[in-house]
């Protein structure tokens, strides 16, 4: 009798270890079901309660699938530069997501890059308010020139 229940109890217990195996072999990566990279990514914005660009860009954002946090914080400059972002390179507000620094109005495009390919950096910066970038303009138009930045200085990200 012993010996009949201990058996039983070893198949339930490999049958529930197989469907759990199974389970985890066949959940699907977001990229793999065709989703963005986007789609599981939060980001928080810190912006100057009175700049209309910033809810813009927020908006561009939740439509192509982050979830936006955002913070009023007039001094989103001098958390800027606390985050490591250089002073000539501050964009209209702060963002981070992922543990990376996102400063000005970066595309999408760069952002799902800067998450997916992980440089060793401490962030990204598109300085100032370029009439082109999201936010500023329907969609973006012409070339935007993003900077990374960190402990190895700054460089070009993108140029695109």
């Amino acid at each position: 009798m012993k010996k009949i229940i201990i058996v039983a109890t070893v198949a339930v217990l490999a049958a529930a270890a197989g469907v759990g195996f199974t389970a985890l072999t066949t959940a699907q990566d977001p990229q793999e079901a065709g989703e963005s990279i986007a789609d599981a990514k939060a980001i928080t914005i810190w912006r100057d309660p009175n700049c209309g660009c910033c809810d813009v860009y927020a908006e561009y954002l939740e439509a192509n699938g982050f979830s936006v946090t955002r913070i009023d914080d007039r001094d989103f400059d001098k958390r800027s530069i606390e985050a490591g972002v250089p002073q000539q390179g501050i964009g209209c507000h702060l963002a981070e997501i992922d543990g990376y620094v996102v400063s000005g109005l970066v595309p999408v495009e760069i952002i799902e890059r800067l998450v997916s390919e992980r440089p060793d950096i401490t962030g990204i910066t598109l300085p100032g308010m370029p009439g082109n970038a999201p936010g500023m303009a329907p969609a973006k138009t012409g070339t935007l020139k993003t900077y990374s930045f960190g402990e190895n200085g700054v460089t070009v990200y993108s140029d695109e």
